[in-house]
């Protein structure tokens, strides 16, 4: 399947979870997600922010365990937005210690953080009160918050 299929594919299935309300934040947080797995992000979680944040649409929250590897998922999210939408980030922060990248796109924001990062600040937890649907994803058994 290809990267634009499996986004398109994953997209439907979000929709119809999702009481139909697909929007390009949506498809975007799905894409982002299916960009992390691609190199093997794990705990992938995405947060609908929009009802209880002015910040975003979105959060993905996605661990690496290493920092080449959390620069690599974050340089997968930019790559598969920017095929597909045709989107590059308002800013991104973090690349240069690579601990935590935070990659802002305006209405989805996605965080790539190593293990140590994402247990200490605990972004989960902080925006505990945000929406969680199951998704999924195309290669793993196991379904991701979405």
């Amino acid at each position: 399947m290809t990267d634009t299929s499996q986004t398109n594919a994953l997209s439907s299935a979000y929709s119809s979870s999702a009481n139909g309300c697909e929007t390009e934040s949506a498809q975007m947080a799905v894409a982002a997600a299916l960009a992390a797995e691609d190199r093997k992000g794990e705990n992938i979680v995405v947060l609908r922010v929009e009802e209880v944040s002015y910040l975003a649409d979105y959060f993905i929250i996605v661990t690496g365990f290493s920092r080449v590897q959390v620069r690599a998922i974050a340089q997968s999210i930019e790559d598969r937005l920017e095929e597909n939408f045709q989107r590059h980030p308002l800013r991104v922060e973090g690349q240069s210690e690579g601990s935590w990248i935070l990659i802002d796109y305006g209405d989805v924001i996605a965080h790539v953080l190593m293990p140590e990062e994402r247990e200490f600040y605990n972004l989960e937890a902080f925006w505990g009160h945000a929406e969680r649907v199951e998704l999924p994803l195309s290669t793993q058994d196991s379904s991701v918050s979405l």
